[in-house]
């Protein structure tokens, strides 16, 4: 696949930018590579089916379709459940660029005909060459605990690392649909220097459970994580979502950390970064 679409100008500093599309489904330009994350493109209305009869409506339209993507050269899913890919995508999405995701999701997706990539935590998973490279790295993610943990399917947090020859140019942290917890500490111990956390929240109920990070917990991940900058998704597109982005965004100023970027549904946001080859 070319790896032209994403490059500046000669001599310019490569693209890192995020166009949010709903849900946590993003579009991920690092340098010449282009990712796509966790594909929901059900429209306003329409059922997303989380397994165990449990079933929740979509109450936005994702800003984009399938037909206006550009071509990926991967797809990241942190876990299979209907708000994360659903049958929209099923249908209509490439078949070929392959898809990133738990061992559990990559034997069903592969039984639908896409070339899956199964990761366990802290495997990786490299695009490119010596000059320009991809590094995909999963790690842990824990929807729910105890009863509810054992009827959720599993999921995983990626670290994507745009490469430069040797050097680390962006590095993302998608965590997925998880809660905080040590967990966090350790991607912090072997990635201590995220650039843009993308943060899963939403405080969804599920059987009286939360099941992705809340307010509070969103705050807890950031004193963990300690990105660069954040940038939420997954807080007010399906109703058992019940914890707005409002309350994220006053708890994160009132602990401190700032550097929140709110991307709009089809936005396309540049993500700086400090480091310098």
């Amino acid at each position: 696949m070319s790896h032209d679409h994403g490059q500046d100008d000669v001599g310019a500093e490569p693209t890192a930018a995020l166009t949010f599309i709903g849900t946590a489904t993003t579009l991920l330009e690092l340098g010449s590579f282009t990712i796509l994350t966790d594909p929901n493109f059900l429209h306003r209305g329409q059922r997303a089916y989380l397994g165990k009869g449990l079933w929740s409506r979509r109450l936005t339209d994702p800003a984009l379709q399938i037909g206006d993507l550009p071509a990926v050269d991967a797809v990241v899913l942190s876990h299979l459940h209907g708000d994360h890919f659903d049958r929209v995508a099923r249908r209509g999405l490439d078949r070929r660029p392959p898809v990133l995701t738990t061992p559990a999701a990559a034997r069903r997706l592969g039984s639908w005909g896409f070339d899956t990539q199964p990761l366990s935590d802290w495997q990786q998973h490299v695009f490119g060459d010596s000059d320009e490279s991809l590094v995909v790295t999963a790690v842990p993610g824990i929807h729910a605990r105890g009863v509810m943990g054992a009827l959720l399917p599993p999921v995983m947090g990626s670290v994507i690392e745009h490469r430069l020859g040797d050097e680390v140019r962006h590095r993302v942290y998608v965590s997925g649909d998880t809660l905080t917890g040590d967990h966090l500490d350790a991607v912090r111990r072997r990635f201590p220097d995220i650039d843009t956390a993308v943060v899963h929240l939403g405080g969804t109920r599920v059987l009286f459970h939360t099941v992705t990070m809340d307010a509070e917990q969103g705050v807890d991940f950031l004193r963990r994580v300690r990105p660069r900058q954040a940038v939420p998704v997954h807080f007010n597109d399906y109703g058992v979502f019940r914890s707005p982005l409002s309350d994220f965004l006053l708890a994160a100023r009132q602990a401190g950390h700032p550097d929140i970027r709110v991307v709009k549904p089809g936005e396309r946001a540049e993500l700086p970064s400090a480091r310098r080859v």
